[in-house]
Order: structure tokens, then C-alpha cells, then sequence
């Protein structure tokens, strides 16, 4: 094989870093360069599309596949080319230790070094305030870890997982940098490996000369750190055959590159897949066998965070239009799960359960949480889980998790020996990982009592405290929780109360914004549309036509990211309206034999924190009277099924129990002229359409009880 001529490669490399012109035009690797020169930047990344892209050479061709060999060699190919290429800075930045210790070193070595010894002349590396990076080419589908074998090795691969466990970051020595005790000459020497060997002689001639061993001192302020993390990677569950456990890898992230992922986050590794041996004991057990790693050159996350979304142009120019149409509310919540047929509401209730209301901190220090919490209580068989799962995708972070597969600790954290440092330490569990997302919790009544208590202090002070095992301490759980149930026979048995057939404890009840209970009746119209409905997502895999094209869900992600950024405050004129709302609830449960909620002061804050939420979705700064609305409408929503049988029981028809509601309310309010909008607002609180307004206001004016004004429709008792 013959030997390859890398300074040909380098002088490719410079030609590409100086000639590469993005389809702007503009020249990208040489205003990085400028960037890395004025220290605004400290990583060069090579994205290795660019060069299968770049018209100008053929002899890329072979040059990307000796690059995705070998590719560490390259690393240090490109970045002796860059150090060539290196502009002048533009800018005055302020000397930091590097420099002025750098500028020593240039006025003392003339002097001292020994130019016959590798040891004693500076390496290049100590000299680079910058790390290069590749990024694999994106075209084709990223490996699984099954498919990275020993052939890869030295190879530059792409990578798809989970990331399961992060360790801390630290320094990791890149140069060490010694003095002589004898001599006082400087020695240097590159560490490439975890472990290294100090010296304990000095190398520098005139130490031979003198016959003395010398006594290099190791200088830490001189020698030359990388901030270094360790990552374990397991395969995505859609990637393991059948029968197998996912398998895992470690990941080293150097540099520039550490903290970009947490535990959870769904992402894709670019890098160069290393053999490394044992150490230590671990090296006599493990004989001539050698552990593996993926020495991480790029990271791409699939499912961005709400705050670090950026948007393209087009992407904005969507939202904007989509934020004029007035319809906005519906399409989005249509755009959720349109395979599953009906629950128009409950998708309302999830859409503001994903846009959420603003985090408010007082001037004190407390916190009042903004994460609205969710349960769907049903019987067997209407999507509930399906619901969650979708939930689940469309949010930047999300964790699925089953009542009876999680324990106590396994949502909120266990103390465990780290395998590493041989100390004890916190693992983060559902509730923890879900931090800043949602936490779909399935099958929530089979929880033991004793489990579900975990869950208590994550949903009202967004914190898990701990006390075990020497660790004291809180971590943050600022988390949405979903959860759905059966009622406590499996099916809503209706003879008995609603407090008896939901089974959960009022303090966890109180704690959900909207508990939403959904009953499958028989009902000849619904079924057979229903019917239809699967059928037809059965034949053609997707939903019937909704009338507009649904959303995807990377556009949903990016307009309610876009909606999160808005803060809206309720108005003055509003509180009395709000007040007054929340009495009328309180006194309905009062009166009532067998109340079907329990309201206490968080639903008047569950109202707020609605209210806040449809607020955002308009992209507006204030809640207004109609957001006030729907949030009652939702809660009233919420139990309809129930409300319905309580009429039936009762005799009424929907026409004279909406008559009622209207006499009731203006009797209340002491009045005998009401406004249509008035009229309308009661009875869409109790679940009644516009439709069943006008055709009760037409049957009781026959009847001469009341007088309809022809124009405005407005309302006087007679």
C-alpha cells in the first residue's frame, strides 16, 4: 500500500476553507474563520455536505472518503490548514491568561528550547483557541447502534438514539505543560488518551549534560484543558428486533459540544466510533479485550425546545398567517390526532395543555405554576391512550409512562451507586426527565396509593424533595401532567355518584385543572359515523377530509413556541366578571345532592391559567372576556355526559332546560331585559349550542312569556 501524500490533503483543505461559497454567495468557512480570530466563536465546524456539494473539484470525491476513514487524522489536517489560513482580528478583545502566557513563551523559547527535541518546541495545540468539528452528511437515514460494527472503526458514522444519562462536566488535560526544577525549561507534552504517564525525567540536553535526572514539576495554570462530558446512548425502541433489549453506547462530548443534550432529549450523533482499553483492575479482568466509544464531532436534536426554536422564513410567514385566521383555536386542535374521531373539546383542552400559561414568580420568591394538568377519565375504548401518545409526540419533550410499570421513585428519582465513581448519586425519573415538557402518565387509577402520593408535590410546587441516603436535596419537575383512568368498576356505573365511580383522592382531584369525563353511550348517529370513520382511516391510513389541511406537527411545535414567548396579564375591568363566575360554580356545587367537581380556589386559578393560555394562541398581551368564556365552557365541557343524565332523571327537555337557565340567571341578576350575548354565554357554559337558544327563545315567545326583540334578538320578560 502505497504511503499517502497528506500535505496534498492539506493544501485540498486550505483550497476548500478559502474558496467554499454558500448559495448566498457568501464565503461561510472564511467569516467562521473571522469569527474564531475576533474569539466570538470557538469551534469550526466542517459540514462534509458542503464539500459533496462544492461544483469545483473532483478530487473531493476520494478526498471525503480518505476523510470518513481516518478521520481523526484529518481533524488535526484541517486544523493545521486553518492555523494557515487564520485571519488578523478585526476587533480589540481584552488579553485573557492564554495570551499573555503565549507571549512569553514566544520571547523566552528562542532562548531556551532544545529545536532537536520534540518535547521542548510548543505544539500546535497548545496554540489553538479553537476545536474543529465534521459533520457527517445528512443524506440517508442515521445508523442504529446494532449497525455500527468493527469495521467502522476509525470512521466517521451518524448515529440515532436516546440519550439516557449525562455525567458532569470536566476538565480533561489536552497538554501538559511541565518545568524543570534543574534547567527551568519549559516541557510539553500531548495527552491523546484518557490515562497518561508523567514524567519523572527531564528530557532537555542540558540536564544530560549536567548527568542530573532534573525534576519536572507538572503547571497546571500553563498546561492546556478541554471541558469534557460522558454520555450513554441507547437505541430508539422502534429500532430494536424483536426480542432483544436496546443496546447502549458511551459518547464523549468534548469542547464546545458539551451541555447541548440531557437526559431524554431524542437526538443524532455525528462522530468517529474509537476502540479504547481498560484500565486499571478493569484491564486484568477484561484481558485483550477493549471497550468502544463514539468521540462526538456533531449533535443534531430532532425535536428542538420551545426556547431554542429558531425560525426559518418561511415558517414565519406561516404563523403569521395562521395567527390572522380567525379560526385559529379550532384548526389547531382538529390538527391533533385527526385519525381519532370526535372528542372536539378534549382536543381544545390538550392544545391549551401543550401551549400552557406564563410562570408567574412573586416578589417574595413564590411561585404560582403555569402548566395546566389534564385527566381523561373513560370507559374502555375511546382513544384515551391513543390521545396521550399523540400528545406525547407532538411535544419538543415528552415521557410516556404506565401506572402500574412505575413505582414511586421511578417517577420522581432514586439514589443509585454511579458504576464510575463508586458514589452515591441521583437519577432522574419521569417526572424529573419531563422537566420543562409533559408527563403522560397511563392507566392512573392501578397506581398504588402509595406511588401516586409522589405525584402530589410535582403538581402544585413543581418540585421533587429528597431525603435518602445522606442526599438532602429538591429537584426542579416543572412538568404538564397528563393522566388518564378508568372510573372504579372499569366502566361509569351511573347509579352510583360521580365521587364514588372517579375513586381519587380530592386532594390529587383538586390538583387538575380539568378532569375530563368521557362515557361511551350507545347513540345509533355518533356510532355509525364513527364506524365510518375507522373504517376509512382503515382503508386509506389516513384521516377522512376535515375541510382544511391538518397541520403537521413540526409546524404545531413551532406556532405554539412561538405563542409560549407571550406573557398576557389580566385586565382590571375583567376581575369582577372572573369573581363573580367563580361564586356562581361554587354556589351551583353547594345546593347540589351529589356534586359532580370539587372546586376550590385552584379551579378559579385553573380558569386564570385557561384563560391565559387561549390568550397566547391569539398572540395577544391581555386575556379577554371571550377567553374567560371558553375556559368555563371547557371546565363545564368537561362533565357534560354527567349533566346530561341529571336532565333526563329530571324530566327536562334540553328546550326547558335551557329556558330555565336563562330564568334562573336574570332572576339572579335582577333584571327583565337580557342581552342575546348574555343568553348565549349562560347556556354555552352548560353545554347547549346556539341552535337550541334560538328554538327555545321561538317556542317560549309563542307562549308569550317573553318578547324578542327582531333585530338584535335581545330578551324581555314579560
Amino acid at each position: 500500500m502505497k504511503e499517502h501524500d497528506f500535505e496534498a490533503d492539506k493544501a485540498l483543505a486550505k483550497e476548500f476553507i478559502a474558496n467554499f461559497t454558500d448559495a448566498n454567495g457568501r464565503s461561510k468557512y472564511l467569516e467562521i474563520l473571522q469569527e474564531v480570530a475576533n474569539r466570538k466563536v470557538r469551534a469550526v465546524q466542517i459540514d462534509l455536505q458542503d464539500l459533496i456539494n462544492d461544483k469545483g473539484f473532483d478530487a473531493f470525491h476520494e478526498f471525503i472518503g480518505r476523510l470518513t476513514e481516518n478521520t481523526r487524522r484529518y481533524v488535526s489536517i484541517f486544523s493545521s490548514a486553518i492555523d494557515e489560513l487564520l485571519p488578523e482580528p478585526t476587533e480589540a478583545f481584552p488579553d485573557d491568561d492564554h495570551d499573555i502566557l503565549m507571549t512569553q513563551r514566544a520571547e523566552d523559547g528562542t532562548d531556551n528550547a532544545d529545536v532537536s527535541d520534540p518535547r521542548q518546541q510548543i505544539p500546535s495545540e497548545i496554540k489553538r483557541f479553537y476545536e474543529v468539528y465534521f459533520k457527517a452528511p445528512s443524506k440517508g437515514r442515521p445508523s442504529t447502534i446494532r449497525e455500527v460494527k468493527a469495521s467502522h472503526i476509525g470512521q466517521l458514522v451518524r448515529i440515532a438514539g436516546i440519550v439516557t444519562r449525562c455525567s458532569d462536566v470536566k476538565p480533561l488535560m489536552a497538554v501538559a505543560v511541565y518545568t524543570c526544577e534543574d534547567c527551568g525549561h519549559e516541557i510539553y507534552q500531548e495527552v491523546t488518551s484518557r490515562v497518561f504517564m508523567p514524567l519523572f525525567k527531564c528530557p532537555s540536553s542540558r540536564c544530560r549534560l549536567n548527568s542530573k535526572s532534573g525534576n519536572p514539576i507538572l503547571q497546571l495554570r500553563a498546561s492546556k484543558f478541554l471541558k469534557f462530558q460522558e454520555a450513554k446512548m441507547q437505541e430508539l425502541a422502534e429500532h430494536v428486533p424483536k426480542g432483544h433489549i436496546p443496546r447502549s453506547m458511551t459518547v464523549h462530548l468534548r469542547g464546545e459540544l458539551t451541555r447541548k443534550v440531557a437526559p431524554g432529549d431524542v437526538v443524532e450523533f455525528s462522530g468517529i466510533f474509537l476502540p479504547i482499553p481498560y484500565t486499571g483492575f478493569k484491564a486484568l479482568r477484561a484481558g485483550l479485550v477493549a471497550d468502544t466509544y463514539l468521540e462526538a464531532t456533531a449533535v443534531t436534536h430532532f425535536k428542538k425546545k420551545y426556547e431554542e426554536y429558531e425560525f426559518q422564513k418561511d415558517e414565519e410567514e406561516q404563523i403569521a398567517r395562521l395567527a390572522e385566521d380567525g379560526d385559529i383555536y379550532n384548526k389547531l386542535s382538529r390538527s391533533l390526532a385527526p385519525e381519532i374521531y370526535g372528542h372536539e373539546d378534549i382536543k381544545k383542552a390538550l392544545l391549551l395543555l401543550l401551549v400552557g400559561a406564563p410562570h408567574r414568580q412573586l416578589k417574595d420568591g413564590m411561585k404560582i405554576r403555569g402548566d395546566v394538568h389534564i385527566c381523561l377519565m373513560g370507559d374502555p375504548g375511546v382513544a384515551k391512550s391513543q390521545l396521550l401518545k399523540h400528545i406525547i409526540n407532538v411535544a419538543p419533550r415528552g415521557v410516556y409512562t404506565t401506572g402500574k410499570g412505575s413505582s414511586g421513585v421511578g417517577l420522581t428519582a432514586a439514589v443509585m451507586r454511579d458504576q464510575v465513581t463508586n458514589e452515591m448519586v441521583l437519577e432522574g425519573g419521569a417526572l424529573v426527565l419531563a422537566d420543562m415538557g409533559i408527563c403522560a402518565i397511563d392507566e392512573f387509577d392501578k397506581m398504588d396509593e402509595s406511588d401516586r402520593t409522589a405525584i402530589h408535590e410535582v403538581m402544585e410546587q413543581q418540585t421533587v424533595s429528597i431525603a435518602k441516603a445522606g442526599i438532602t436535596t429538591s429537584l426542579n419537575a416543572r412538568t404538564a401532567v397528563l393522566a388518564a383512568a378508568n372510573p372504579a368498576w372499569g366502566r361509569y356505573d351511573l347509579r352510583r355518584t360521580p365521587a364514588e365511580n372517579i375513586n381519587l383522592p380530592p386532594a390529587l382531584l383538586s390538583r387538575f385543572d380539568l378532569l375530563w369525563l368521557i362515557l361511551d353511550r350507545a347513540d345509533m348517529d355518533s356510532d355509525l359515523e364513527l364506524a365510518k370513520h375507522v373504517l376509512h382511516v382503515h382503508q386509506t391510513h389516513e384521516s377522512p377530509a376535515l375541510g382544511f389541511e391538518p397541520l403537521e406537527p413540526n409546524i404545531l411545535r413551532a406556532y405554539i413556541s412561538a405563542a409560549r414567548r407571550l406573557s398576557p396579564y389580566v385586565p382590571a375591568e375583567l376581575e369582577e366578571y372572573i369573581a363573580t363566575a367563580y361564586s356562581s360554580i361554587r354556589q351551583e356545587e353547594a345546593k347540589s345532592n351529589t356534586p359532580h367537581s370539587y372546586t376550590t380556589v385552584r379551579t378559579l386559578l385553573s380558569i386564570l391559567r385557561i384563560s391565559a393560555a387561549l390568550a397566547r394562541l391569539r398572540f395577544s398581551e391581555s386575556v379577554a372576556q371571550s377567553d374567560v368564556d371558553e375556559a368555563l365552557r371547557l371546565m363545564q365541557m368537561s362533565k357534560i355526559s354527567l349533566y346530561a343524565d341529571d336532565r333526563q332523571k329530571a324530566g327536562l327537555d334540553a328546550i326547558s332546560d335551557t329556558y330555565s337557565i336563562i330564568r334562573d340567571e336574570a332572576a339572579r341578576s335582577n333584571k327583565t331585559h337580557v342581552s342575546y350575548a348574555n343568553a348565549l354565554n349562560w347556556i354555552s357554559r352548560k353545554g347547549y349550542s346556539e341552535a337550541q337558544l334560538k328554538e327555545c327563545l321561538e317556542e317560549y315567545a309563542a307562549l308569550n312569556v317573553w318578547q324578542i326583540d327582531p333585530n338584535t334578538f335581545d330578551i324581555r320578560f314579560i
